[in-house]
């Protein structure tokens, strides 16, 4: 039973989370040979404020 835990910014709509979770499940189908019903996927929405790439959190980045 494969777990897939995702990280993301938060802000993606239902029907984007809902397009993922299929996507990834049915990737895991065709890789794999899971069945859908094995596969879990952990979605977890993170602040801009609680992520960090080279020292610089997300939040403060400047918009280009």
């Amino acid at each position: 039973m494969p777990t897939i835990r995702v990280e993301l910014f938060e802000g993606r709509t239902a029907e984007q989370k809902k397009a993922l979770v299929q996507a990834l499940t049915q990737a895991c189908v065709e890789t794999i040979g899971s069945k859908p019903e094995a596969v879990d996927i952990l979605l977890f929405d993170i602040a801009p404020g609680n992520w960090a790439t080279g020292g610089e959190l997300w939040s403060e980045k400047k918009k280009g």
